[in-house]
This record gives structure tokens, sequence and C-alpha cells, in this order.
């Protein structure tokens, strides 16, 4: 703790020095335009100090298309929405993008998001236009604004599921010097002091720091976070042509691992929201860093090459008791709620080199203009997973009506760490897309991208039970998995004017599989084929903007367990031995509203409507029920939010502002399946969990004077009571009402 501190003051020192350090009387900041370049190989518009305000492109998008030209919707949550409500966690930012939501909390480590019906938390999670490692919960200080890219986008970001992208930006240099301190306190022991400095060092460099510590508890007894934060950047201004941007940034962050309240069978239980059935002594740490160089060169107005390049290291431990089974039995516990404690250790390790290479160019053909995007990408990701076994593996059992955390046991066990796996993964893709402006109302959007996928799987055991180190045992190497494929993307975009935009769109993402054919050989990845429409409209001259857009998205060849082997004849009892066989299909609307209409005041609001269901299946032992939704995915989510603040009169400068975010029916658990179980003759039926749908509302209010700036947020008001569910564990229940205060000074 004392250390923490000491950097973070250390921190304070060093950039109070720089912002007092007077500037150049020929200072270029003008001249320069004070341009940053995205993260994603894409430059942004120019923002010039002296002249109007000109919107600059998605970095998401990464091509430099203009929305109106994208057939796709992008939702972007800047940073004074993100300021405005007060949000300290990704869960709470994203309660302004429809159609994503969080599915788990997974034991209190992370976060995990669908969207879609598709998890997004596996390859869909960005940042800065790299792939990161999702097992962390990201700091919110450090963010300039989220960017949330709809549907398919494995165009330019290889394999990704089809439910969209989400790309955390995080906040870089500038030459317009200035900067704020920061204070949120809030309910529950709350406390985070935050910094952001920004300035020119020189006529060519500009430097930014922000970071914050925060230290809390929570509604939940004993848990508790604590968490550090740094990113540091830097702006070279090579030339008028040419920038270099470097950035990195470090979390550690120290956590309670948290697997919820309880549960019997598809029943979670009656108990205070508060209440916390984990060991006194369960702790987890996450430590996560970041460094990247972003290279940007104007050859000239039409032509631009980019180049970026990124490390990541992530780091997490964790051990705990785990609530993974209930005891049911009457014979031996007269009364349902007894629960086995199981104990859990875990140690995962990835680090994660990136880098990408992209030309955007504009030419024509004739009277035919265009505008393309073509490059190259590569991955390395090599991540170590350690597996620790208990003996015995339970804790000890609970009354989970009853438990008093004070009279547990308190005790510490040991594990023995028995397998260490290692996986090296190198990924590598080439793309090129073509915007075709045929007319200025007619737009033809056509790419592809090849994706090529190496992975390799080193096994270390101990030597023999009980005894031995992995470290020390003869290495099991499996053989190298291949995976390709080919992603095209169409696109049609008609503008009957200016500001509007109709599209229809249609892409396709790949999945790697495992398992293997009948004939041993590993399987090929599934094809996901989305179809997609809609319509953008601009009104008020660009003050408002909606989206409205329709899409399919179907997996037919989703791989099943064989249910005979090749003879048609023979039941199969190899579960590694699958086929291609079954289907899904996710189909939905999503609707967009985003805008400042009057000055003051900013307003977003969505809704999505999403039915994904096993469409196909093949009825057999172990496969899932024709016709069920897949579980985890809300069939409508519904957001709106405002935020005012008065521009003049006595009431200058106080703002008010509302958000409600609405989730609605799902289900937690697994899917039932169907089984030839003799315990279960009629298939499995207990898996899945039903879960209401629920309204959150925060309303805030503030104040601002001078360079002082004070808000305060009411969070669930109506203090609703509903749960996130990770499979059939970790039912963790949503947080109560509570209080955040922010205290600011502007530099």
């Amino acid at each position: 703790m004392k250390n923490k501190l000491l950097l973070v003051l250390s921190l304070i020192s060093f950039i109070s020095y720089s912002q007092n350090r007077p500037e150049s009387e020929n200072d270029t900041a003008t001249a320069i335009n004070d341009t940053v370049k995205n993260k994603k190989g894409e430059i942004l518009n120019e923002v010039i100090v002296t002249k109007g305000k000109e919107p600059k492109p998605v970095t998401a998008v990464r091509s430099g298309l203009k929305p109106m030209d994208n057939p796709q919707t992008v939702q972007v949550i800047g940073s004074e929405v993100i300021e405005q409500q007060q949000a300290i966690r990704l869960s709470e930012v994203l309660k302004n993008a429809n159609g994503v939501y969080v599915s788990s909390a997974r034991g209190g480590a992370q976060e995990s998001f669908f969207s879609r019906g598709y998890d997004m938390s596996a390859n869909n999670m960005f940042k800065n236009g790299f792939r990161y490692n999702a097992g962390s919960i990201p700091d919110i200080s450090g963010l300039e604004k989220v960017e949330f890219l709809k549907g398919g986008s494995a165009l330019l970001f290889g394999n990704v599921a089809p439910g969209g992208i989400l790309n955390l930006v995080t906040k870089t240099p500038s030459f317009t010097r200035g900067g704020e301190i920061s204070m949120q306190m809030g309910s529950y022991a709350y406390y985070k002091p935050s910094i952001d400095f920004y300035g020119p060092l020189s006529k060519s460099i500009a430097f930014r720091i922000n970071g914050s510590y925060e230290n809390s508890e929570s509604f939940r007894d004993v848990v508790k976070n604590e968490r550090l934060y740094v990113n540091p950047s830097l702006l070279f201004f090579i030339n008028p042509k040419t920038q270099i941007t470097v950035q990195g940034d470090y979390l550690t962050a120290d956590w309670t691992p948290d697997f919820g309240t309880g549960i019997i069978g598809k029943t979670i239980l009656d108990i205070p929201r508060n209440t916390y059935f984990g060991a006194l002594w369960s702790t987890g740490n996450t430590k996560s860093s970041s460094a990247s160089v972003l290279l940007n060169h104007d050859f000239n107005k039409n032509w631009k090459l980019n180049f970026n390049g990124s490390f990541q290291n992530y780091n997490r431990t964790q051990k705990s008791t785990a609530q993974i089974s209930n005891l049911d039995d009457i014979k031996v516990y007269p009364v349902p709620g007894y629960w086995n404690r199981a104990l859990t250790q875990a140690k995962n390790l990835e680090q994660i080199f990136g880098d990408q290479l992209s030309l955007q160019g504009n030419f024509n053909t004739g009277s035919v203009k265009h505008q393309i995007f073509t490059g190259a990408d590569w991955e390395n990701s090599f991540t170590t997973a350690y597996t620790f076994v208990f003996s015995p593996a339970n804790y000890d059992t609970i009354y989970l009506f009853d438990f008093d955390p004070s009279t547990q046991k308190k005790d510490i066990p040991n594990a023995r760490n028995t397998q260490i796996l290692k996986t090296d993964a190198n990924r590598f893709g080439a793309y090129f897309q073509d915007l075709i402006s045929i007319t200025e109302k007619i737009k033809v959007l056509a790419g592809i991208r090849w994706s090529w996928q190496e992975t390799e799987v080193t096994t270390y055991k101990e030597t023999s039970t009980g005894a031995g180190n992995p470290q020390d045992a003869i290495p099991t190497v499996a053989p190298k998995r291949l995976d390709n494929a080919f992603s095209p993307k169409a696109g049609l975009i008609f503008q009957p004017t200016k500001d509007m935009s109709l599209f229809a769109s249609y892409s396709n993402s790949f999945t790697p599989n495992t398992g293997n054919t009948f004939n041993s050989q590993p399987l090929k990845p599934s094809i996901i084929d989305q179809y997609e429409a809609g319509i953008k409209k601009e009104f008020f001259k660009g003050l408002l903007s909606t989206n409205i857009t329709v899409y399919q998205i179907t997996n037919d060849n989703l791989v099943q367990t064989a249910v005979f082997m090749q003879d048609g004849i023979t039941p199969n009892s190899d579960t590694n031995i699958k086929v291609m066989s079954g289907e899904t299909k996710s189909k939905g609307v999503e609707i967009d509203i985003a805008g400042k209409p009057v000055e003051g005041l900013s307003v977003i609001a969505g809704y999505s409507y999403n039915d994904m269901r096993y469409t196909k299946t093949s009825g057999k032992n172990g496969s899932f029920i024709e016709g069920d939704r897949v579980a985890r995915t809300p069939q409508n989510t519904a957001n709106l939010s405002f935020f005012y603040t008065l521009q003049s009169g006595f009431l200058k400068g106080v703002s008010v502002g509302a958000i409600g975010n609405y989730i609605g029916k799902r289900i937690g658990g697994w899917n039932n399946q169907y089984s030839t179980d003799p315990k279960y003759p009629d298939g499995i039926w207990y898996r899945e969990i039903p879960l209401e749908g629920y309204t959150t509302v925060d309303v805030s209010a503030g104040y601002n004077w001078k360079k002082f700036s004070l808000l305060c947020k009411l969070s669930n008001i109506t203090n609703e009571l509903n749960y996130t569910v990770h499979e059939n564990y970790s039912v963790n229940p949503i947080a109560p009402r509570q209080v955040m205060v922010n205290l600011k000074y502007k530099l």
C-alpha cells in the first residue's frame, strides 16, 4: 500500500514540474493541428484549434470509412459520457450500447459480455486496436472512448465471433496544455483519486499521463478491491506528414474471489444480497501491462501508411473456495441448503505480441471513385495455465441459510501443482477492401481476408502421483493445429441524400473447432454467415443520428459429438470424435438514437431484439434441444440516458442526468440436452436457470464553477435485485442502491 501511494505521489510531482514549464514563444501547436493518430492504423481527421470543429472517424472501422459509407452500425461512447455517468467499470459504460450485455462476473475476476447471442470475451475485446486478454477488469479512468462495432468484423480483425467488436481507446497526448485532478468517493468505502495531465514537452513532442488508485469494499461482505493504474504516452511530431505515438499502461489489482449466492438446482435462494459464502482467506491478483508504437505517414492527401506494434503481458493468480456443488441427498441431509465448499487455485499467464501494417488510398477509374484499405497483421500469444489439486478437494460443508462467516474455518490448505499447459498460438491475416463510389448516391463495399492460425500445445505433468514437479517432467507436445479460412464481405449502400444511408451487407466469420473427424483429422473451422440491412438518418444537420438494423447470423456447421461411428451403426463412445451436423440461428433488430439536439443536452437511446436458438440438432445423446434458446442471451435489451447542463441564467453550470437500462428475460446456466443416461431417460432438463428481466435507473446532479466541478450520482434508485449467472456457478447479485460523488479540479 505504502509503495503504491509513493508511486502515485511521484507521478504527480513529475507532472507538476512538466505542467509548469514555460511555453515557447514559437509554440507550433496550431501549426501541427494537434492531430492524434488513432491506434488502429487509420488517421483521425485533423482538429485545427483555430478553426471549426470536425468529427473524427471511428477508429474501430480502421479503414477510415465515414459512418454513412459503412454498411455496419457503430456506437461510440466518449469520455464526456463516461465522466457524466461516473462509470467505474466497463459494464457501466456499456449500459449506453444496446445489444451488448454482461453475461457473468466470473467469480469477481472479470466481466464477460455477449452481443447478438455470441460471447465476446475470448477474441472480440480490443484495446487500441489490438486483441487483449479479457481476464481482467480494465480501468475506466484511462479511456478516451469505447467503440462498439456491431456485427461481423472478420475482414479486418480475423478470428472473431460475429456479435461485434469492443475497442477500448486510451487517452493520447495533446499539444494543448491541460489536465485535471479528481476524487471519487462512494458507498461501501469507495475511494478513487485520479490524475490526468497533458501538454507539450517541446515544439515536436507532446505527452500525456493519467493514473488512478482505487480502494473499495463492497455491498458483499468481506469482498474488497485495491487497484493501481498508470497510463503514460508520448506523441512525436516528426513533420507535417509523419507522427509517432508511443504509449503504455500498467494495472495491478487485488480482488476477493466471489462466486456469489447459493443455488439449488434451478432455484436461486432467497438469501440477503450481502451474504458472502467464501473463505475469509480467499484472494486474487491480476497484473496486466502493455506498450505500443504507432507510426503514421501521409504520402499525400490520398495515400496514408500506418504501422502499429504492441506487446501485452498478463498474470492472474487466485486461491479460494468455490461454490460449485450443492448437496440435495435427503438421506444424508434432511433439508436442502447444505453446500460443499470446494477448493480452487489458478495461475494463468499470457504474453501477446502484435504487428499491423496498412495502406489507405483514394483514386479514380474514370468517374468511379475508389477508397481502398489493405494490409496485413500478425499476432503471437503464449499462454501458460497451471493446474492445482487439493487433497481433500472440499474445504468443508456449510448450511446456506444460517451461515455465520465469523465462525467458519480459517486454516489455509495447500495445493499441489500437477500440470502446466503451455499454448503457443500464431495468427496471420492479409486483407483488401475497396469502397467503390459508382455515383454520389450508389456505393459498393467489397473485400476479402485470408486468415491463418497455428496452435501448439505442450503439457507438463508431475512425474508421479503426489511427487515430482511438472517443470521437471518430459513434456508432451501435441501435433500443431492449423486453421485457415477466407472471410469475404460485400455491402451495397444507397444514399438518396447526404444525411441518409440505406445499406445491405453479407459477411462471414470463422471459428476454430476442437476434436477430430472419424479419420482422426482435425475438424475444419465453422463458417458463420451474417446478413444485415439497415438505414442511417441524421436530423437537424447532424445534431441527432438514428440507426435501424435487422440481421440474421447462421452457423449451419455447428460441431456436435458424433452419435455413431463412420459405419452409421456402431455407437460412438469417444467424445473427441465430432461432426459438423448442428445449426444455430441468431436474428434480430436494433435501434440506436444519439445526439445533442440543443446546446447542453446529450441523449443516447437504443433497443435490441435478439432471438438465438438451436435450429438443428441430432436429437441424440448429448445434443442440445432443437428450438431451445441459447443460454445467457436476453431477447430484449434497451437503454435511455440524458444529461443536461444549464447554459445561462442564475443556475448556469447546474447539471442533471439519468440513465435507464433494461435487460430482458434470459436463461442462466447451460442449455438442456437429450440424454440416454438411465438416470435421465427423458433428457437433462435441470441445467437451465430462468432469470427474470430487470430495469435499473441511475440519476445524477452536479454543478460546475470556474475550474471546479461536483457531480453526485444515485445508482439503482429502485434497489432492483437480479443476477448474472456464469454457467451453473458464480451467481452474482447486481449492486444495490449506492451513492457516488466526484470532485474535480481542471488545470
